[in-house]
């Protein structure tokens, strides 16, 4: 969970920081494989980083990218997980073949 500042204005016209919880939602990854990483949304960018086995990924947005088959189906939309990090959505399980976040852009 993080927390960010908003701002309020009370009834006298003064500005109050307010803290306001968010929540990030975190999908598994599937069972029994190392997720490679990439720099952008498609087989073509380079591997940053490998994730272990068990893995959970939290999707910030996703966008279309590389159709790839995996696990769950097949699908050109790839989620990212940090900043210049994106994964196949055919690899995380979301529940649904669809959008679970905003698109990126």
């Amino acid at each position: 969970m993080s927390v960010d500042r908003v701002s309020e204005v009370d009834s006298g016209g003064e500005e109050l920081a307010v803290a306001a919880e968010s929540t990030v939602r975190t999908y598994p990854v599937a069972p029994g494989v190392r997720l490679n990483v990439r720099s952008g949304p498609g087989t073509n960018y380079g591997i940053v980083r490998v994730l272990p086995e068990g893995t959970r990924v939290a999707i910030y947005c996703q966008t279309p990218g590389t159709t790839v088959s995996g696990p769950y189906g097949t699908t050109n939309l790839w989620d990212n997980i940090s900043n210049g990090q994106f994964v196949s959505d055919a690899y995380v399980y979301t529940g649904t073949d669809g959008y679970v976040a905003s698109r990126c852009g």
